[in-house]
Order: C-alpha cells, then sequence, then structure tokens
C-alpha cells in the first residue's frame, strides 16, 4: 500500500495554535492506552506542528485534542505528521482523510481516499470523494465505477445511490439513472430525496412530463422545502401549467414569508422566458444531494460529517450558494466565526442570496469582535439598497448591544423612513426603535413607537412585556401596565424573562407573595440567569425568607452578573436589604425582558 504524505505544515497556517496538551505526555508516550482515559492533568499550550520537537505520541494527542476541538485544519496536520512516522496505521489513514475533508482540503482527501480503498477499508465518504473527483473530471464512466460499490446504512446508501445517477445521467444513460433511483430502499425520509432527484434529473433529460410526476411527488411530501418548491414551479411551467405554478409560489410565500431565490423564479416565470431546470451539469447533480443530506446533519449536530459533505459539495461545485451558506451556519454554530466568513463569501456576486450571506458576514464580524468591520461592512450594504431592511436590523441590533442607542436609533429610522407604507411585519422596527429611545431617556418617543408597534401586531408579547414594565418601572399607568404583561405572560407561559417581567411587577407594586410565585416559576424556566435569581432573592428577603433570599443572590453573583450590578448584589449578601422604597434593588433592570 502506497500511503501518500503531504506536508503537514504547508497546509496550515501560521498563526499561534493554543492546543491544551498534558504535561505528562512523556510519560503518556510509553503508556498509549493513556491516550484514551479522561484525566485533570495540568495543561501546557503548544503551537503549530513546525513549532514543535515531533513525537508520535505528541502529534497523535495534538490532533485527538484539535479534533476534539473542531480546529480540523490543525487536527488534520497533526494526525498527517503522525502518519508520516507510522504509515501502515489505517487508522490514522482514516482520521487524516476525514479531517482533511471537514477542512475543505477535497483534492488532498481523495489522495488518502484511494490509500483507504487499496488497503481494503469500506469508507463511504472516501467512496464519494473518489467518485466526485471523477465527476469534476467528466469521466462518468469510472465515477459510475467508483460508486457502484455497495456500502452499508441509510445515508451512504441514498448518498451513494442518486450520486451514481448522476454519473449515469453524464454517461446518457438516462433509464438506468432513473431505475437506480427508484431501487433504494430506506427510512421513510429517503422519499423526498428520491422524488426530488429524480424530477431534477428527469427535467435535465428534456422529459418533462416524467419529471412533472416525480415532482408532485416530492411536493406532496414536503411543501416547505426550497428546493422542492422551486424544482416543482419549474417543471409546471414547463408542462405548460404556469397559473399552477404560480399557485405553489403563492402558497409558499404565505406560509413561510418567501424566499429570495422563489422571488427570482417567480420573475422567470411571469417574463414569459423558457425555464430552465435547476440542474443540468452531473456533478451538480451529486453536490445537490450532498447539500441536502449535509443541512440536515449539520443541523442535528454531526458537524464533521456536515461538513465534509458540505465542502465536497462546494468542491462539486463552486457556485453552489445554498451548500456555501449551509456550511456557514454549522461554523456559526461551531462557534467558528472566522470560518463561516470564509464559507460565506463563497455565495456567487450574482446570486440573489449574496446579500443575505453579507449580512451574515458583518455579524460574524461583530462576533469576533471587530465592531468596526462590522459596522463598515454593514453600512456598505445599506447604502447600496436603503430599503433593505434585515441590513438595518442587523447593524442596529449590533450597535443596541454595544449600548450605542443613538446611533442604533438612526439606523432603525432611515429603515423605516425608506417603507411607503408600514405594514404588519414593521412592528420589529419600532419595537427595536422603541428600546433604543428608552435607553437614552427619550420615554415619550419609546411609548410613541411600542404603541405604534401594537396597533400594526396587536398583542405581541415582546412589545407588550416592554412596554408594560416601563410602565411599571415609572410608575404610570399601573393598572394597563399590569395587563400588558398579564397578557404577554398568556400568550409565552414559557417565557422565563416575561414570567419574571410579571413577577417585578408584582414586587414594584409591593405584592411580594405574587412576586414569589411568579419569580419562582421564572427560575424553573431560567434557572441559569442572573437578573432572575436576584430578583427572587429580593422577592424572598421581603417576605421574610431571609436564609434562601441569600442563596439566590449567592447564586445570582456566581452567575456572572452585569458589572454594575454585582456591588449591588455583593452588599445585600453582606448587609440584606433596606426598605423598598429607598433600595437600589427595586430599581428596575430592563436588559433581561425583553430587550
Amino acid at each position: 500500500m502506497m500511503i501518500r504524505v503531504t506536508s503537514a505544515v504547508s497546509r496550515v497556517d501560521r498563526r499561534p495554535f493554543k492546543l491544551k496538551l498534558l504535561s505528562l505526555v512523556s510519560a503518556i508516550a510509553l503508556f498509549p492506552a493513556a491516550a484514551h482515559a479522561e484525566t485533570s492533568a495540568t495543561t501546557q499550550t503548544f503551537g503549530t506542528p513546525a513549532d514543535l520537537p515531533f513525537t508520535l505520541s505528541g502529534s497523535y494527542l495534538s490532533g485527538r485534542l484539535a479534533g476534539f476541538q473542531k480546529d480540523y485544519g490543525h487536527a488534520a496536520a497533526f494526525y498527517e505528521e503522525t502518519l508520516a512516522a507510522d504509515p501502515t496505521n489505517t487508522m490514522l489513514l482514516e482520521r487524516t482523510f476525514l479531517l482533511k475533508l471537514a477542512n475543505g482540503d477535497v483534492e488532498q482527501s481523495v489522495l488518502y481516499a484511494a490509500d483507504l480503498e487499496e488497503a481494503g477499508l469500506q469508507n463511504f465518504l472516501a467512496q464519494l470523494a473518489l467518485g466526485g473527483k471523477q465527476m469534476v473530471d467528466g469521466d462518468y464512466q469510472e465515477a459510475d465505477a467508483a460508486l457502484s460499490k455497495g456500502r452499508n446504512g441509510p445515508l451512504a446508501q441514498l448518498s451513494i445511490g442518486i450520486s451514481r445517477a448522476w454519473a449515469l445521467y453524464g454517461s446518457g444513460k438516462i433509464d438506468e439513472a432513473v431505475k437506480v433511483i427508484d431501487d433504494l430502499s430506506g427510512p421513510e425520509w429517503f422519499e423526498v430525496f428520491k422524488a426530488t432527484h429524480k424530477a431534477h434529473l428527469l427535467f435535465a433529460a428534456g422529459r418533462n412530463k416524467d419529471a412533472l410526476e416525480a415532482a408532485e411527488a416530492a411536493y406532496a411530501i414536503d411543501q416547505g422545502a426550497i428546493r422542492v418548491v422551486d424544482a416543482y414551479a419549474r417543471i409546471l411551467a414547463a408542462n405548460g401549467r404556469q397559473q399552477d405554478a404560480v399557485a405553489a409560489l403563492d402558497l409558499y410565500d404565505e406560509q413561510f414569508r418567501g424566499h429570495p431565490k422563489l422571488d427570482q423564479t417567480r420573475e422567470i416565470l411571469e417574463s414569459g422566458s423558457v425555464i430552465p431546470p435547476m440542474v443540468t451539469d452531473p456533478a451538480e447533480g451529486m453536490s445537490e444531494i450532498l447539500y441536502g443530506l449535509g443541512a440536515v446533519i449539520g443541523r442535528d449536530g454531526g458537524e464533521e460529517l456536515s461538513t465534509s459533505y458540505l465542502q465536497l459539495a462546494l468542491f462539486l461545485d463552486p457556485n453552489a450558494e445554498f451548500a456555501a451558506i449551509a456550511l456557514g451556519s454549522v461554523f456559526e454554530r461551531m462557534e467558528q466565526p472566522e470560518r463561516a466568513i470564509e464559507a460565506l463569501m463563497k455565495v456567487p456576486d450574482d446570486s440573489v442570496l449574496k446579500r443575505e450571506a453579507e449580512i451574515q458576514v458583518g455579524l460574524n464580524y461583530n462576533t469576533l469582535e471587530q465592531l468596526e468591520d462590522s459596522r463598515s461592512h454593514l453600512e456598505a450594504l445599506i447604502k447600496q439598497d436603503p430599503s433593505d431592511l434585515e441590513a438595518a436590523i442587523a447593524l442596529g441590533n449590533i450597535l443596541r448591544s454595544h449600548e450605542i442607542y443613538e446611533d442604533a436609533e438612526e439606523i432603525y429610522t432611515k429603515g423605516l423612513d425608506s417603507i411607503s407604507e408600514l405594514a404588519r411585519e414593521h412592528w420589529l422596527l419600532l419595537y427595536f426603535r422603541g428600546i433604543s429611545r428608552e435607553r437614552q431617556g427619550k420615554w415619550e418617543l419609546a411609548e410613541e413607537d411600542f404603541r405604534k408597534a401594537l396597533e400594526l401586531n396587536e398583542n405581541q408579547p415582546l412589545v407588550l412585556n416592554y412596554l408594560g414594565y416601563s410602565l411599571v418601572d415609572q410608575g404610570l399607568k399601573l393598572d394597563e401596565a399590569l395587563e400588558m404583561i398579564k397578557t404577554a405572560v398568556e400568550l409565552r407561559p414559557t417565557d422565563g424573562y416575561i414570567v419574571d417581567s410579571l413577577g417585578w411587577v408584582y414586587y414594584r407594586l409591593g405584592r411580594y407573595e405574587d412576586a414569589v410565585k411568579e419569580l419562582e416559576r421564572a427560575i424553573e424556566l431560567r434557572p441559569a440567569d442572573p437578573v432572575i435569581n436576584d430578583h427572587l432573592g429580593d422577592a424572598y428577603w421581603m417576605v421574610g425568607r431571609r436564609n434562601e433570599a441569600r442563596f439566590q443572590w449567592n447564586h445570582a453573583r456566581d452567575l456572572g452578573p452585569e458589572e454594575k450590578e454585582l456591588p449591588k448584589i455583593l452588599d445585600k449578601i453582606a448587609n440584606g436589604m433596606k426598605d423598598p422604597s429607598v433600595t437600589d434593588a427595586a430599581k428596575a433592570d430592563t436588559d433581561k425582558n425583553g430587550g
């Protein structure tokens, strides 16, 4: 078996990589099994493979830890270095392959996939990588040969089966391709993927009537999937059923508030142009199934498998806009905003999803604590299209989270000024601007925004909660305020922050027993919130439950309260509370109550 080992260092950037490694690594080298054991030993930090003296155990453990931290690039480099020292170790070979693929180093992963196949190891991702490379190269017969080897497991069978069908399509074997799809047998969730790809394939082959039958089957299963609805509408139109196609798009808009991709399809339909298939190239077809499955896997956890699918999808089709956005979302859930930005920037410039991706890039800059980059990025998007309310809301919320309320108010106002006629969905902009104004002490303007938001969206629980709480905080319109918050709780009884608002309003009104009842319920819903624990401590104190009060205050202290609140909590722990009419504790903190 010929194992190919590329330079580990050349594939990894040289920014400091702080890995926590066991300080007893030399001892572990004598007892390899200890590498699998949990330990609380003292840790050290190390850098990239180029920075370290090589030891087999050190590189292996570094790779394992980097993999655990989901740093696929460095994990792959460490495993690759270890594999170079132990080239017959198939476990190291398999991990190197998988991590290379998950990191997006697809060309390198294909080399390791070939070695896995040569070694007789059955890894379905290796099979997909090899078949995918041949699809990109246009060698559809070789792709079919690579993908025709059966693998166990529903995910492997569906992924490989649909991919093979596209390889057969590339060779002009349409009937064989359809039969491969029809013969796939598995769980119920197979059916929507089978029907959708059968429709794509037949539509691309010009067999519009057969394609419609498959598209109808997919649509009957899932009317909420954008790609299913898009394919169904296009195929309806291709069969002369223009009105039915538009009706399908209308139904989606009613149920799910529309989507830019479906708006694009609607424009094509209304223009009278010939409607093109969504997929015409075999590599694009394989990319489509890998995106569809990878996105679902990513939502359910499985980040390494999900990123592997999505990276391979983008390798097959670099313009796969949905795959790029899905990969960015997975990296966001993995708390890797730099990788998320890298993925989102792969959305093509001419894609209708480009602005959505660019907004997410701006949000990820903020996650990286690069406020100025985030701000300038989103301001540029707003300048390009002042009517884009999503960009305005994103920037306004970022500024508000940094307590830059005056600038946030200005951004929300620009968004509102771009609207010719306010509609129900615009309540959110008014709500956010109202919060920004309230934080600046502009209460009359803030109240006007909140009440206008309620005119647009009656009984909206977040607005009811915030307005009611603010009124009580100022001692205004108490009866109306209490009813507002009660209504908000009825509408969202499991929202701990809103239940906390009701309890705290009772506290401010001197109804301490009622306050305890509601705040205990809020704690059940949000046990780790420092504000709610602090509130419950105050309520316990006022009903004479002093030990329980100090317990809650101690808990609030340990949960990381805001810096300005910590001295107040510490004082209560030490000295108890004064009369509620003069204590700072009775001053409302609205940060956790709908804002």
